[in-house]
């Protein structure tokens, strides 16, 4: 069962459509497996424990964030019948790796790979014994029609959907393929350059739930690419994401300036005053108008897409930080832009990637203005780095 709520935190139109393309594929997915599929409209802990009054048993996924374990929590309490959770958004379940906050990469690390090949296995397709088609449990919700059922939501409209990405898992199975077998032969040498495609763009995929974590680890695991290449891949995938769904886990103020390292804020601070050449508000920000074209073909990129490369990301959110009146304003609009326009913001990745634009998951560095011993990035850095000039013009071709 799904409960499809039009309130979920921060989410629009983008992002419902996104996710009602991969509800549909799914209901007919179950469908030809023999097992049913109900979608209601409702909260989704209100539309779980009115369908667990005719269950006898209750399964459900583990979600990372504060709403999502909310639910999970007022299901498993009122449920009246036992309620099984399964861990299917990460490979490595979150509590057998650690049960602090891990300060980076370098101390999650070695926790990780200890247990990775125990549960980077490929998944088995399981078959009922009986069908479900003698089960009469109705859905409210015809997702047969998408623009339709968009209509009738009382959700944001502002974003309207992307056509470059199509939610479901088929769309996310070919992306994996392709990756696989051809784009991973050169990730290493390619994935820092924005203008390059030699990444996996499974991302929104992996935020909704539409594709598992095992299966891409597995397929890159297994793929006939230079090691490095599979390694480096992996490393993103399982401990750069796993290390996101820590910190979510483990900090309860996540999503807020406090939940940034001390080092970081006094860091910060102690350069609140420093001139800045370039300030901006939400409506130059958000029209990706400002005085920098690599910076504002980003904004473009997401805004358009609802994707960005991510070495670009890093970039567009130093920018934001250095472009605002303080930190703290800083942080608040970088975060409400991640999750306003991108397919997979709102997601752990989203609250920790924006932390390390901050000092998150990162060390001190040689102090400069504005940032003090937080790292930074320049413009001359990604030309030094970069073919930057070709990615301008591969976004300018976009609009």
């Amino acid at each position: 069962g799904f409960g499809l709520t039009d309130s979920y935190p921060e989410a629009n139109a983008r992002h419902y459509a996104f996710m009602l393309e991969g509800l549909a594929e799914t209901e007919l997915a179950l469908r030809k497996r023999g097992l049913g599929f109900v979608i209601r409209l409702g909260s989704p802990d209100d539309v779980a424990l009115g369908l667990a009054g005719q269950a006898a048993l209750v399964v459900c996924d583990r979600g990372y964030l504060r709403s999502q374990r909310r639910w999970r929590k007022r299901v498993a309490a009122e449920a009246g019948c036992r309620v099984l959770q399964v861990e299917g958004d990460v490979v490595v379940p979150v509590d057998l790796v650690s049960a602090k906050q891990e300060i980076g990469a370098r101390t999650l690390r070695p926790k990780l790979l200890r247990l990775r090949d125990q549960f980077l296995r490929p998944l088995r397709r399981q078959h009922p014994r009986d069908s479900a088609e003698r089960i009469k449990v109705a859905s409210d919700v015809d997702l047969t029609d998408i623009p339709a059922l968009l209509a009738r939501l009382n959700i944001d409209r502002s974003l309207p959907p992307v056509g470059n990405f199509r939610g479901g898992y088929k769309e996310a199975k070919r992306r994996l393929d392709e990756f696989a077998t051809r784009r991973l032969q050169r990730y290493v040498a390619a994935r820092a350059h924005p203008g390059e495609a030699e990444v996996s763009t499974l991302s929104p995929y992996l935020h909704f739930g539409q594709i598992s974590p095992v299966e891409v680890g597995v397929a890159a695991r297994d793929a006939k690419a230079p090691d490095e290449n599979s390694a480096s891949f992996l490393e993103e995938l399982i401990v750069r994401r796993e290390l996101a769904m820590n910190f979510v886990h483990t900090t309860p103020n996540y999503g807020q300036y406090d939940c940034l390292p001390e080092w970081a804020r006094q860091a910060l601070a102690a350069h609140r005053r420093d001139r800045r050449e370039h300030l901006y508000g939400w409506d130059q920000l958000a029209g990706a108008n400002t005085h920098d074209p690599y910076w504002n073909a980003a904004m473009r990129e997401m805004l358009l897409t609802g994707y960005m490369h991510n070495y670009m990301r890093m970039y567009w959110g130093k920018k934001v930080l250095e472009w605002s009146p303080s930190p703290e304003e800083g942080y608040a609009a970088l975060l409400r832009l991640n999750n306003m326009f991108f397919l997979d913001g709102r997601d752990a990745n989203s609250y920790a990637n924006v932390g390390w634009v901050f000092g998150l998951h990162d060390r001190p560095w040689p102090e400069r203005p504005i940032f003090g011993k937080v790292r930074s990035m320049t413009a001359s850095g990604l030309r030094r780095k970069t073919d930057i000039d070709d990615y301008v013009r591969q976004i300018s071709a976009l609009s």
